[in-house]
């Protein structure tokens, strides 16, 4: 909007009496929007847009006032602003309404076997590993292949045929010669007769017991903890039991 241009039309047009009233009331409002956007550093609001739009009227050259259209435009867009602001806060409540919710869905799983999709297990002194592959299609052969974090492979598992879905597996905790490997996080990988480069991954999920639910901020959301597992968003979340 031009503010000080029209000023000097309303000066020649409405003498200086009204030049001096006008022109400072002009100036403070715009002085003061400026000094406010730079100390607080937010953007103008409705009010503000509504003052502007007024001494933009106020001070419009009378021999070539403003155009109608663009008025209405302006008044348009005030109003498309407004609406989507206030659309923003209510998908804001929604959506804290929505995690509440959530968050006490969630805390009925405690103490449930969960199985939740997962590409480690973390094996118990003396414990045990069971899970599931999700396998993307029929196979004539899947094997698990267990490996340390020193990237060793423990144990391998043949599971045989399977047929497109999920394929449950369970490690004793035994190497391949037959002794306890020691507790600490082991990587789950599989492979599948039939696989090509390009074609899709078998991925693993874990069992475990859910010891506590924690809330996230922002996108991190709904975060289970998982006994043998970790901590894994909700999502992850395939399968809930006794």
């Amino acid at each position: 909007m031009i503010i000080n241009g029209t000023q000097g039309a309303a000066s020649s047009a409405a003498g200086t009496g009204a030049t001096s009233n006008v022109g400072t009331g002009t100036n403070s409002t715009g002085t003061g929007s400026a000094a406010n956007a730079g100390v607080s550093g937010t953007t103008l609001g409705g009010t503000n847009f509504l003052t502007l739009m007024l001494a933009q009227l106020k001070n419009q050259d009378p021999t070539s006032p403003v155009d109608s259209s663009t008025f209405l435009t302006q008044l348009a867009q005030l109003s498309e602003v407004q609406g989507i602001t206030s659309l923003n806060t209510s998908f804001g409540a929604l959506s804290s309404s929505f995690s509440a919710g959530q968050a006490l869905q969630a805390s009925s799983l405690l103490g449930h076997h969960a199985l939740v999709t997962s590409s480690t297990a973390q094996l118990a002194a003396g414990g045990t590993v069971s899970g599931a592959v999700n396998v993307p299609q029929t196979t004539s052969s899947l094997v698990l292949s267990i490996t340390d974090d020193g990237g060793n492979v423990v144990r391998t598992l043949g599971l045989g045929a399977q047929s497109a879905g999920a394929a449950s597996f369970s490690w004793d905790g035994k190497s391949a010669n037959g002794t306890q490997a020691p507790a600490g996080t082991y990587s789950l990988s599989v492979q599948y007769a039939g696989q090509i480069k390009g074609s899709t991954v078998a991925t693993t999920a874990v069992t475990g017991t859910v010891e506590s639910v924690s809330m996230g901020a922002g996108s991190t959301g709904l975060t289970l903890n998982v006994a043998g597992v970790g901590s894994v968003p909700f999502s992850s979340l395939q399968q809930i039991s006794n």
